[in-house]
């Protein structure tokens, strides 16, 4: 560019790449100088220095504003904007620098618009047809008059540009008015530290703290609180989704190891997938005072990561940043990111963060490729196929790098999920190898608070050595205490054993840190269920419900909570919602015997039987002890112990079984499991 200082800054986003086009080429056609970026690959240091300093020189700045720019697409034309806002209130000629274009309906009170490019008037070019009198009016704002170009007659653009705001004059900015906008920032800044000194004021004590429901009553942001979106996929390939949202995960989980922040957890994070919302919707329904969004572009085994956060109690830009790494370089990408982000909120790092971070981690790109198609298939299962695919992903993933931490760990819970949902000599097979990997997970990383999670669900519900299972729980608990996952599975692990505050504490913490995700929701109330709070387990089981109204689980878990209120004809109407679920007819056979339906209660039996057979030893005795047949309760009970049926997890604390409780049997099948004290 020849002369930047009269030339225009045209600013678009990529959707909006054609209208943008067309306005290019009409000023340029007219002979005004146009800074149009057209690189496939925005970003980098030269192309951040090379932004910069347009927007710094350039005589005037046109955002092309539509609903593309409403979506949270590629961050480079927000901080092009930023930059042009922040330069704005900085200039002698207060309005003149800006020129906002509107290339379809979007009103002009839209408060996604920053609020700079709304107090100045707008053209609109539909479609980026660009008229006559918009020319004219640019080459206005680029004379050497431009006070009074901004006060053109509406006139002379309003025959192009319909329903135009009007002018505002522009003038010479005073020292007063601008010691006014840093007392503005100043002010705003208090109000952010003042709206976190409320929320430790108002939730002073571990439990109130601790708790939060799907749809919190008002917005009080924990301090150091922080929601990360799923960075968007700009690869142009939607086959790459994956990877952009396991590198999201990644800088997530990342992100949690700060001790001092508290990170909204990966399943509410990303229940906004695809749907666009403006920041202060996030930050209100999570409950969290910053907000981190971005956009991953891989080209080969290079990637392009444009990140930015926002405070969602001001509004403000806090920070942001475009990477240019290779995917072996991903691990300190995610310490670089951390780093800015727990700067830009004036956290203090303790330790060796970059340690914490890269813990577990590798730096093979095709590993890394493996095991993220390895989460993304885990996260998103529906059945035990899917758990196949995990597992192979990950297996891949440590053939590539067989030092690969986290692949272990995680094909490790695989592993156990998957002993679950099968029979046969597959159960103790894939519990061995569960054991196998995480045993190998933490010889790799000792420190590695998914390894021992990990471990300790081979010990829960593979060994059912439930003190070694609590010992690993505590031990990942210590090493990541904002992970949402190891407390919703401490907490309901401690309740299980006895410990009933301690765990129903944690099941409020995890629902805290994940307010969306309805297995938190529906854990919950399992804790308060188990923990004899009936009312509150119903309570909490309609958060659920109201997070997902399809899943099975939480109709017959309700009815169940119904059932030990005594209230038989609402635990009826709640299983029989969802019939052909396993749990449900359980719970219809002990409802139905209730309700003197003792024909329907043996067929909802005889179905269980016929589906499961033996697998589900533990059930049947449940099911008997309701039924006052305790006979046949303990010799499937006692067939439960034989198999290590990992329902036996439950016994100590399972209202179910209290018809049992007093039976020498019994006792000794629970001396014989050795539960802690």
């Amino acid at each position: 560019m020849s002369d930047s200082a009269k030339a225009v800054f045209l600013s678009y986003a990529s959707q909006d790449a054609e209208a943008a086009q067309k306005i290019c080429e009409a000023l340029r056609a007219a002979g005004i100088e146009v800074w149009f970026d057209q690189s496939e690959l925005r970003g980098g240091d030269a192309w951040d220095q090379s932004i910069r300093k347009q927007i710094k020189t350039c005589a005037l700045f046109i955002p092309v504003i539509s609903h593309a720019t409403h979506d949270r697409r590629e961050g480079y034309f927000r901080l092009e904007w930023k930059l042009a806002v922040d330069r704005s209130h900085l200039m002698d000629a207060e309005m003149a620098f800006l020129l906002p274009v509107v290339i379809d309906d979007t009103h002009d009170g839209d408060e996604r618009v920053p609020e700079r490019f709304r107090e100045v008037q707008w053209s609109r070019l539909p479609d980026g047809q660009t008229s006559p009198a918009f020319i004219e009016r640019v080459r206005r704002l680029l004379s050497s008059e431009v006070s009074t170009a901004t006060e053109a007659p509406v006139s002379a653009v309003s025959a192009a540009a319909p329903g135009l705001r009007r002018p505002v004059r522009a003038s010479r900015r005073s020292k007063p008015v601008l010691l006014a906008a840093v007392a503005i920032v100043v002010l705003a800044a208090l109000a952010y530290l003042l709206a976190n000194k409320f929320w430790i004021l108002k939730h002073a004590t571990p439990e109130t703290a601790a708790r939060a429901g799907p749809t919190p009553t008002a917005f009080a942001p924990p301090p150091h609180s922080i929601a990360v979106l799923p960075f968007v996929n700009m690869s142009g390939d939607k086959e790459q989704e994956y990877f952009s949202d396991g590198l999201t995960e990644e800088i997530l989980n990342s992100l949690a190891r700060v001790n001092e922040l508290q990170v909204a957890a990966r399943t509410s994070s990303f229940s906004f997938q695809g749907e666009h919302p403006d920041i202060a919707t996030v930050a209100h329904k999570l409950n969290v005072g910053a907000i981190l969004e971005g956009s991953v572009r891989r080209s080969g085994n290079t990637v392009r990561i444009t990140a930015q956060l926002i405070n969602a109690v001001t509004g403000f830009h806090l920070w942001s940043e475009t990477y240019d790494r290779d995917l072996g370089d991903v691990l300190k990408l995610q310490t670089d990111i951390a780093n800015a982000v727990a700067g830009a909120l004036k956290v203090s790092l303790l330790g060796q963060l970059a340690a914490k971070i890269e813990l577990g981690g590798t730096h093979n790109p095709a590993a890394l490729d493996a095991y993220l198609r390895g989460r993304k298939a885990y996260i998103a299962r529906h059945d035990v196929k899917d758990v196949q695919t995990a597992i192979a992903a990950y297996t891949k993933a440590i053939g590539l790098d067989p030092n690969y931490g986290l692949a272990f760990a995680n094909r490790s819970l695989a592993l156990n999920v998957y002993a679950g949902e099968t029979s046969g000599p597959e159960v103790r097979e894939s519990f061995d190898k569960a054991q196998a990997d995480a045993l190998k997970a933490i010889a790799l990383a000792p420190d590695l608070a998914e390894g021992h999670l990990a471990l300790a669900a081979y010990f829960d519900s593979g060994l059912l050595d439930f003190i070694r299972a609590n010992e690993e729980y505590e031990r990942a608990l210590a090493l990541e205490p904002g992970n949402s996952r190891i407390m919703g599975n401490y907490g309901a692990f401690a309740v299980l054993m006895g410990r009933t505050e301690a765990g129903i504490t944690a099941a409020r913490r995890a629902l805290a840190l994940d307010p969306l995700n309805r297995a938190n929701a529906g854990s919950l109330g399992a804790v308060l269920l188990i923990a004899r709070q009936y009312d509150k387990a119903l309570a909490a089981y309609l958060d659920a419900l109201a997070l997902d109204p399809e899943w099975p689980a939480l109709y017959a878990s309700r009815g169940l909570a119904y059932y030990l209120l005594g209230d038989f004809e609402r635990a009826r109407a709640s299983c029989e919602s969802k019939p052909d679920y396993f749990v449900s007819q359980q719970c219809l056979a002990v409802t139905y015997d209730k309700l003197g339906r003792h024909s329907d209660a043996e067929a909802e039996l005889a179905k269980l039987k016929a589906a499961l057979g033996d697998a589900a030893a533990y059930q049947y005795a449940e099911i008997y002890a309701q039924f006052g047949n305790r006979a046949k309760a303990l010799e499937w009970l006692e067939t439960a112990l034989r198999l290590r049926d990992p329902g036996l997890v439950n016994l100590k604390t399972d209202p179910l079984m209290d018809p049992l409780r007093q039976e020498p049997r019994f006792q000794a099948v629970m001396r014989e499991l050795k539960f802690p004290t």
